[in-house]
């Protein structure tokens, strides 16, 4: 394994060294009470495997700095993909026309010496044949698995970046992130009817953890199951139920309904269903919802936010109270509290604002099984597709894309075009039992919020809700 000497050299260059950077940064945040220079350089790739032969091949590179100056509530934020002294001097100009600071200079972030992921390139640690040769061999395997099996698709990507964070008080801290992930579709056709099974897995490490025959052979196991089982699916009921949530995956659905409402600046700005409720009870008893950002290689941790602020764990919700929010530096000193790694942003185009890492409800103490036996009549979610949520309310409309019928107490048909319809503040309250069996998901979770998107992890155990709409046939 071959390791860069000095990553940073992707982002010195063109007169621009380390000195000259914080210098700069100095000069064009004088007036400003907090702000950063973000440089970042970042390569990408990915393949796309379809119809039996390799469709689409990228690579890409990019690199750039933005620029922030904060002053109150005020942002100052310039950004160019240019790599330059004269660039950043050209950037100071437009924070020059931020209000001068009436509030002390804010303190610098914590450091840590810790590493959640390697440093290492995985684009440049495989050669391309090999990355095509995974795709071509996950095709042939998925098609000779069943006669049945109508249409593959497999998706590769990897990307690679390197990022400084750099503050006028002089402090500098530099993060390495790596990212990978592979995806595998199976659509089935029998007696004139299709359906689709994916799956996919991936996180903050290298290829050849995705390259092992166990691995790739899982995920078209998943895919085909999944896919087999929508054959056989009957019509989705309609009405109010109770309904069983599955691990892992299914958090999806907490990360969109509850995740965004606990972010700090819709705190700050009274418009979330959990503004001013911190102490208060917002979920039922047993309830314990987390955001950790410092969970070794998985997809959503950041040894460092985009800030310099140092990942952790956040408890928002503990047995059922509300204990706080989500938070980037701007939001956390408005609202008089400590910044909690949450600082994100997807590029150096964008300036931070706060956002979910890895969020997950904690494991109960209940059987999964004898949760199903609850259930006289709903049904079993196991794994979601695409879903609206309105961020400020929280209501949420889900589809699945593997679930069942639970008649007293056991499970029953598969179905298909179940949608889940509800909010997330009352989902949490009509919580009625939660699993010993909690997970996190596979590594593929992507979350979008102020037109950028970030890498997200989500996670929880099984969840028994009584008191939800499901959207199907009429009863």
């Amino acid at each position: 394994m071959t390791i860069s000497a000095d990553p940073r050299s992707f982002l010195y260059g063109q007169g621009l060294d380390p000195d000259a950077a914080i210098r700069l940064t100095g000069q064009a945040l004088a007036r400003a009470d907090d702000g950063e220079l973000y440089l970042q350089y970042r390569k990408s790739e990915s393949f796309g495997f379809d119809d039996g032969r390799l469709k689409t091949a990228s690579y890409d590179t990019q690199s750039g700095f933005g620029l922030r100056a904060v002053s109150g509530e005020t942002t100052a934020f310039a950004h160019a993909n240019e790599l330059s002294a004269a660039a950043i001097r050209r950037a100071g100009e437009t924070m020059a026309l931020i209000d001068p600071s009436t509030q002390a200079r804010s303190s610098a972030p914590k450091r840590t010496n810790r590493h959640l992921y390697t440093d290492a390139d995985p684009i440049d640690l495989v050669p391309f044949a090999d990355k095509v040769n995974l795709c071509l061999a996950v095709d042939a395997a998925a098609r000779a698995r069943d006669r049945r099996v109508a249409q593959v698709s497999v998706s590769l990507s990897g990307s690679w970046s390197v990022v400084e964070i750099v503050r006028a008080d002089g402090f500098v801290a530099t993060d390495i992130r790596p990212l990978v992930r592979l995806n595998v579709s199976i659509t089935v056709a029998a007696g004139g009817r299709r359906e689709t099974g994916s799956f996919g897995i991936g996180g903050r490490y290298l290829y050849d953890r995705l390259m092992g025959e166990d691995v790739w052979n899982r995920a078209i196991d998943e895919a085909l199951r999944q896919a087999l089982v929508n054959l056989e699916s009957v019509e989705a009921p309609a009405g109010e139920m109770t309904v069983l949530l599955g691990p892992g995956w299914p958090g999806v659905l907490l990360h969109e309904a509850v995740g965004h409402g606990l972010e700090g600046d819709f705190n700050r700005k009274g418009t979330s269903a959990f503004s001013g409720r911190i102490g208060e009870r917002v979920a039922a008893p047993g309830v314990t919802v987390v955001d950790d950002g410092a969970i070794l290689d998985r997809r959503g941790s950041l040894t460092i936010d985009d800030e310099g602020t140092p990942t952790q764990e956040n408890v928002l919700i503990e047995d059922g109270i509300l204990k706080g929010y989500m938070h980037d530096r701007l939001n956390a000193r408005l609202m008089g509290m400590a910044p909690t790694g949450n600082g994100r942003r997807e590029s150096f185009e964008h300036a931070p604002m706060p956002r979910m890492t890895n969020t997950f409800m904690r494991a109960g103490s209940d059987d999964p099984a004898e949760l199903m036996r609850r259930v006289k009549k709903g049904i079993f979610a196991s794994a979601f597709g695409g879903g609206q949520v309105d961020i400020v309310s929280g209501k949420f409309v889900f589809s699945c894309t593997e679930a069942y019928e639970i008649e007293n107490g056991r499970l029953g048909a598969p179905i298909k075009g179940a949608t889940l319809i509800g909010d997330g503040p009352s989902v949490l309250t009509r919580v009625e039992g939660i699993g010993d069996d909690f997970a996190l998901d596979e590594g593929i979770g992507m979350c979008g919020k102020g037109g950028q998107g970030v890498p997200a992890g989500v996670g929880q155990p099984t969840l028994l809700v009584g008191g939800l709409t499901v959207g199907g046939r009429a009863m």
